[in-house]
């Protein structure tokens, strides 16, 4: 399977996502490109999920979309304070697609880092 059939595998990918993703692994050889792809589809979050864990926090867990990103600390104080008496997660759902594009790229780069030293 080529890298790009890879790629196609990935739901949701944003036009910047994709440049990062090619950029990492320009100078890999096949091997690696695909232990790539195949970590960071692991790791990666799609836009419609956050965005959905981000609405259940109007309703149920404020803050689980804080988790899911890994920033457990604002997580918790997400939820003691119920989302900043909902502010926070108001601001959260309007910047996901900031957030969650942030995370995946930090995503990349680590997942390109552990294919490289395979």
């Amino acid at each position: 399977m080529t890298s790009e059939q890879m790629l196609m595998m990935l739901p949701d990918l944003q036009p910047d996502e994709l440049m990062t993703i090619r950029e990492l692994a320009q100078n890999m050889n096949e091997g690696q490109q695909q232990r790539f792809i195949m970590f960071y589809r692991g790791k990666r979050k799609d836009q419609q999920t956050m965005m959905l864990l981000t609405i259940i926090g109007f309703f149920g867990v404020a803050g689980i979309q804080r988790f899911v990103f890994g920033e457990v600390g604002l997580g918790i104080l997400y939820f003691i304070t119920a989302g900043f008496c909902g502010i926070g997660t108001i601001i959260d759902l309007v910047n996901i697609k900031r957030m969650t594009a942030d995370f995946n790229r930090k995503q990349a780069i680590e997942s390109a880092s552990m294919a490289r030293m395979m």
